[in-house]
């Protein structure tokens, strides 16, 4: 490992715990994920208690809730603390407009989300994060674990040389890329925007590095051969590189909050032909800003 990989990592792993009064927090990984106790979401949080959640949240990206017996109403009330519910794209045709659900049948041939990505980056102002609520995971615990990966770390595990040139760089992220040949769902619009390769966490500053299989489909600045060849490398240092990750194992009545921002994830579909439900609630974002 070079030195400035060994640098980075010993930046986010050497920082100094954060103490917290009314809420449980242990981390899944020292760079990412923590499982948060103490907090019943059929019930209102009080204002220490939703200011300590918020400070994990923006400390460790990705926060686990266990044994949440939750309603869709408790569940949009927890959510809209974070900013604003982001309806469902396209619209369920019954049902609530901000919940999806997330349904796995024995006939199912795979999963959304199985891959890396980010939700909805080809949007103009993708969304803030998402909350994954899991009522029913495959039988007996088989499988359906999610993988979530730093993109900061990523960032910065990154040569010095070479993020200096992605500094300068934009993406294309075309929302067409997911369906990947598949027929695109009737009143969905088809998202296609620009963003900078590298951008800045609205809340705290810190670089990120924003591109995802799933949709970003070319590097304007450059040549079709050195775009290709540039985002394939980037593309496999989220996936290969298991510094950047942590692993959540689902149980019933499980939530998971992640910051779609600074997260990428990937839901194995690994329990076929076993079955999964869910309801996820996203929550709106803003534009994106580069360095």
């Amino acid at each position: 490992m070079e030195q400035y990989e060994l640098d980075a990592l010993k930046r986010l792993t050497t920082r100094p715990a954060r103490e917290y009064r009314t809420i449980g927090v242990v981390p899944l990984t020292p760079v990412l994920g923590a499982e948060v106790s103490g907090v019943d979401l059929t019930q209102e949080l009080s204002a220490e208690q939703l200011a300590e959640v918020k400070a994990a949240f923006l400390d460790h990206h990705v926060l686990v809730l266990r044994d949440q017996d939750i309603s869709p109403e408790d569940h949009k009330r927890f959510a809209a603390h974070f900013g604003e519910l982001r309806p469902v794209n396209p619209p369920p045709v019954d049902g609530d407009p901000y919940v999806l659900e997330i349904v796995t049948t024995p006939e199912s041939a795979n999963v959304a989300g199985n891959g890396w990505h980010a939700d909805g980056t080809a949007d103009a102002e993708p969304s803030l994060g998402s909350m994954l609520h899991i009522l029913r995971p495959p039988e007996g615990g088989s499988g359906g674990d999610t993988l979530f990966a730093n993109m900061h770390l990523a960032y910065e595990l990154l040569s010095p040389a070479l993020r200096g040139l992605l500094d300068t760089l934009t993406a294309v992220h075309d929302g067409l890329l997911a369906f990947r040949g598949h027929a695109v769902p009737e009143g969905y619009e088809v998202p296609k925007s620009e963003h900078p390769l590298v951008v800045r966490h609205p809340e705290t500053g810190r670089k990120l590095l924003y591109v995802n299989p799933a949709y970003t489909a070319r590097i304007p600045q450059l040549s079709e051969d050195e775009s290709r060849a540039l985002l394939d490398v980037l593309f496999r240092m989220t996936a290969q590189r298991p510094q950047l990750h942590c692993r959540v194992r689902w149980a019933p009545g499980t939530l998971v909050f992640w910051d779609n921002r600074c997260v990428q994830h990937h839901a194995t579909y690994d329990y076929h032909p076993l079955t999964r439900y869910g309801r996820r609630v996203a929550l709106n974002g803003g534009p994106l800003k580069g360095c």
